[in-house]
């Protein structure tokens, strides 16, 4: 689906729909703008235990899509996806399939097969969701040097040293950090000035803050912190999506099951948060959620009720309030943004 936010109001317009794409979930934009990739959630491509990549060739005068290809990504369930800064690979975690892969990119945007495929190995404490590994997300640090992997079947974020040029994953020297066991860690976000970075924990429905050394990429522990209120009935709860403002002042997590947005203040010196308030999506199942390049809005997708919240962010404290605009979309789970905004306050 392509809308149009209204940088004033928050109103989000719908414009167009790409159809026919088989189980889209989450979506990178090419540093260029010329092309759009989205990872194909199945598990099952052209007979084979694997999902897929698609690439879209990206309209400059409306923002269409147009087919270009598609691509296996080695194992099955791909639900998250980066590009890198050169624009030349994309980098996938596979989450049934337990690995990440690395993808050369053409001039033309279309997708290559695969360069690099790393297969996890491993359990942790829970039967039930950790008796394999399950890679949730992939991220790269500002120097596009290394990449971090959140392993919600291992309970570790896992570092890999990453070449642009050749396109290729190799384990770190240091090869990641444990995060507590039965945590379940999810989705990650590096902070701004490149020297914290945080995870947000899906089975434990908590934040947890790490010190990052660029240099080495290696991570270590600075604290843990709730994403809901104590006394509040956990079962059936998990966590999603984390996002850092673009000032790095504030800190967001969102809540499915608790259906809300955990806002947190970041000290600046330390990393370390301290909670601002729990605001409540007006949905269910806030899947995923995007803050504009301008800090200005934060978008609240409910996968379940099938809407998009627009709320404003107070400039000042982090603060999240409704802005009264939605937008009816079925099972949203990403967004990405196309266009010339605002710099961040």
């Amino acid at each position: 689906y392509r809308c149009k936010l209204n940088m004033a109001t928050g109103e989000l317009q719908k414009l167009g729909v790409t159809k026919d794409i088989d189980n889209p979930s989450f979506l990178e934009i090419h540093p260029s703008g010329k092309f759009l990739y989205c990872v194909n959630e199945v598990g099952d491509f052209q007979g084979a235990s694997s999902g897929a990549i698609s690439a879209f060739a990206i309209s400059p005068e409306n923002g269409s899509l147009r087919f270009l290809n598609q691509t296996a990504t080695g194992g099955a369930d791909p639900c998250h996806l980066v590009i890198d800064k050169t624009g030349r690979n994309a980098l996938v975690a596979n989450y049934t399939g337990g690995s990440v892969a690395s993808l050369p990119i053409g001039s033309n945007g279309q997708i290559g097969a695969i360069t690099t495929l790393v297969q996890h190995q491993g359990t942790s404490v829970n039967p039930r969701r950790q008796s394999g590994p399950h890679a949730l997300s992939i991220n790269l640090d500002s120097a596009n040097q290394f990449a971090v992997v959140a392993d919600l079947g291992l309970d570790k974020l896992l570092v890999y040293r990453f070449d642009a040029e050749k396109g290729t994953l190799a384990a770190n020297a240091t090869p990641g950090i444990a995060i507590a066991p039965a945590s379940g860690p999810r989705h990650f976000a590096f902070h701004p000035n490149g020297h914290f970075g945080y995870v947000i924990n899906e089975m434990a429905l908590t934040i947890t803050a790490l010190a990052y050394n660029p240099q080495r990429g290696v991570f270590s522990m600075l604290q843990t912190i709730a994403t809901v209120p104590d006394g509040v009935d956990r079962k059936g709860l998990s966590t999603a999506e984390i996002r850092v403002h673009p000032t790095g002042k504030f800190l967001y997590g969102s809540n499915r099951g608790h259906n809300s947005i955990a806002v947190y203040r970041i000290e600046p010196e330390s990393g370390r948060l301290t909670l601002i308030e729990i605001e409540p999506t007006q949905g269910k199942t806030p899947r995923n959620f995007f803050i504009d390049p301008s800090g200005t809005f934060l978008l609240a997708e409910n996968q379940s009720s099938g809407t998009i919240v627009v709320f404003r962010i107070d400039q000042a404290t982090g603060v999240l309030s409704a802005t009264g605009h939605s937008a009816e979309i079925p099972a949203p789970v990403c967004i990405r943004t196309l266009g010339t905004l605002a710099k961040p306050r």
